[in-house]
């Protein structure tokens, strides 16, 4: 991830797009004509291998990003007056500009803490219940929305959102999933797509690619057909159907290719754990969480963090949140002697501060 020589830890968004999804949209582009708004056999084919791997019958609408995935698919499963319970660092809470609120008319986000980036059950279950007592004068329970991965770089594992599911079911309402970087989760976990999606009791999955190799693509992945048929009309009325629908499911279809999505997943997730490990090996160096994705949480003495970025590196340091730590992202082109470098520079400058 260099650019100009800085090495750029900041977000698996600053990178590139994997040269197959290039090919594939070079391709798309020059076979001519093509039926616009998703008539197009890309989308078709897209549709396709997505119910092959996820084993399902299924429907997949093609958007171009994350923030139109969640908040489309959220406006769906929740009405205006609904609440959607999430975690607090959760992207759709922290970080979309109130799109949720926006595209559903104005439901309410009911945020659930919990340790490393995941809501706790127990307060989960007390929250929903506890949500709507007023009847008409409050919001009343609609959807739960988890992150997979993550915020804190964390996977929720298949007993987790087994939970999670057996919970909102008892409630009776219905359960989304945010997987932005939802090919690094199943990379962790190692289970079948199908296990921690609709087998365990989700609807909704956004599926995310952008972060992941593509240049900009997501999918809403409906399990629950009834959702369907208004999603389409609420992409169209939001403006995310997009004229020239191919050039979104060309890089669907190359990500999904020969499992290249599991394989740009799997090489960033490695990236981390290699970084993880090596920073640990340094006396005075801890992480805030597991890692267990693609992201990790270094606390570095006081003064390093600016230090390794002095010697060319990019990464978010949240000193300027009043918080200890700093965020680092690998990605699917992340390189093995960047990270040695970002291990080198970090060991050196904490051996200063002895």
């Amino acid at each position: 991830m260099k650019s100009d020589n800085v090495v750029n830890f900041c977000s698996d968004n600053v990178t590139g797009a994997s040269p197959e999804i290039i090919e594939a949209l070079t391709q798309a582009a020059s076979q001519g004509s093509a039926m616009p708004y998703g008539a197009d056999p890309w989308t078709d084919r897209v549709e396709a291998k997505l119910k092959e791997i996820f084993e399902t019958d299924l429907v997949a609408f093609p958007v171009a990003t994350g923030t139109a995935a969640n908040a489309l698919a959220l406006s769906v499963m929740t009405p205006p007056f609904g609440a959607v319970f999430c975690h607090p660092h959760s992207h759709i809470n922290a970080d979309e500009c109130g799109a949720p609120e926006f595209y559903s008319g104005g439901a309410k986000l009911v945020t659930v803490d919990g340790e490393r980036g995941k809501m706790d059950l127990k307060i989960l279950d007390e929250t929903i219940g506890q949500t709507g007592a007023l009847g008409v004068h409050s919001v009343q329970p609609a959807v739960v929305t988890l992150t997979q991965a993550s915020e804190a770089g964390t996977v929720y594992h298949l007993d987790e959102v087994g939970q999670i599911a057996e919970i909102a079911k008892r409630h009776g309402i219905g359960l989304h999933m945010d997987g932005a970087r939802f090919g690094n989760a199943i990379a962790s976990i190692g289970c079948a797509p199908a296990d921690v999606t609709w087998r365990a009791g989700v609807e909704m999955l956004s599926f995310g690619a952008t972060k992941n190799g593509a240049m900009a693509a997501e999918a809403v992945i409906i399990f629950n057909p009834d959702l369907a048929r208004e999603f389409a009309f609420r992409r169209k009325r939001g403006g995310h159907l997009f004229s020239k629908s191919r050039f979104l499911s060309a890089q669907l279809e190359a990500y999904l290719a020969d499992d290249l999505w599991l394989r740009n997943a799997t090489h960033a997730n490695n990236g981390a754990t290699r970084l993880a490990e090596g920073l640990l090996k340094i006396d005075g160096v801890t992480l805030l969480h597991p890692v267990e994705a693609n992201e990790l949480f270094p606390i570095f003495p006081a003064g390093v963090s600016k230090a390794i970025q002095a010697d060319g590196f990019a990464f978010y340091d949240e000193a300027a949140f009043q918080a200890p730590f700093v965020r680092l992202v690998t990605a699917f082109n992340t390189q093995d002697a960047d990270i040695d470098a970002f291990i080198k520079s970090a060991t050196r400058h904490v051996a200063a501060t002895k």
